[in-house]
């Protein structure tokens, strides 16, 4: 199964939010989040705007994605499995 291995603070800054990728580094003064570093890639501050529906929902998606460590078949398979589940699918 894979797992990705790459710079995790980078996720950090491009959900602009703290996932807690790191654990005690994400609570200390280290985090790059409390630095007010930008987020990643070539001119950040040129791709900052006004998200769409669709963008919104992309980015919660993938937050999510990134704090259970899954790639997008696991996430699907779970997903498929908490919608046949009766009950709230987001609770499930």
């Amino acid at each position: 199964m894979a797992r990705y291995t790459g710079p995790v603070c980078r996720l950090c800054r491009a959900e602009q939010k703290k996932l807690m990728l790191k654990g005690d580094r994400c609570k200390s003064d280290k985090c790059p989040i409390n630095k007010k570093r930008p987020a990643p890639g070539k001119d950040p501050k040129g791709r900052a705007g006004k998200r769409s529906d669709y963008g919104l929902q992309l980015r919660e998606k993938q937050k999510l994605r990134r704090i259970y460590g899954m790639q997008e078949k696991q996430f699907s398979l779970f997903f498929e499995r908490a919608l046949r589940m009766t009950g709230i699918t987001g609770e499930n």
